[in-house]
């Protein structure tokens, strides 16, 4: 077992690529916020609890769009589906804000992107600094699922993962 050096000569490059050996699934969290609907693009999502149902997902403290979610008492987790790479990219580099195309407007849930593989509606249970990332605990309050190839992340590069065969 390596031990790691003491902070301040710990390689957080060589760090982040060890980390990157880890495949994600990759989602988009969406909430109303004072801005309007907005998303974000995130790899840090995980299921808690199935009673209560809880799911957790992770947010940068130093993202420009840190406060927008942080302070956002319900939010969808949207699991994306392979043909969705744009999406991923525009929500984790460009604009955030979602055109009233795309999303189920007629709700109101928090914004519904109107292709994914699954979608959490949640509201926010606990909120938890860790380090440079805020954690945020969701509870699941409904739920939509479909079939499909789901987009992955490995190794800083998009992926898919197809659908089992039943």
């Amino acid at each position: 077992m390596t031990v790691p050096p003491p902070h301040d000569a710990f390689d957080v490059v060589a760090y982040r690529q060890a980390l990157g050996g880890f495949a994600t699934g990759v989602c988009v969290v969406t909430a109303h916020t004072e801005e309007g609907p907005f998303g974000i693009t995130i790899n840090s999502f995980t299921s808690v609890s199935l009673r209560p149902p809880l799911v957790l997902w992770c947010l940068d403290r130093a993202s420009w769009r840190h406060d927008a979610f942080a302070t956002a008492d319900r939010f969808a987790v949207h699991m994306l589906p392979v043909e969705d790479r744009e999406m991923s990219d525009r929500f984790a580099w460009g604009v955030c804000r979602l055109s009233s195309d795309e999303f189920d407007s007629s709700s109101p849930e928090p914004p519904r992107l109107k292709n994914a593989l699954t979608r959490l509606d949640c509201v926010a249970q606990d909120r938890i600094v860790m380090g440079d990332h805020l954690t945020i605990v969701g509870e699941v309050r409904g739920f939509e699922t479909r079939p499909g190839d789901a987009l992955t992340y490995y190794r800083g590069r998009y992926g898919s993962a197809a659908e089992p065969d039943s």
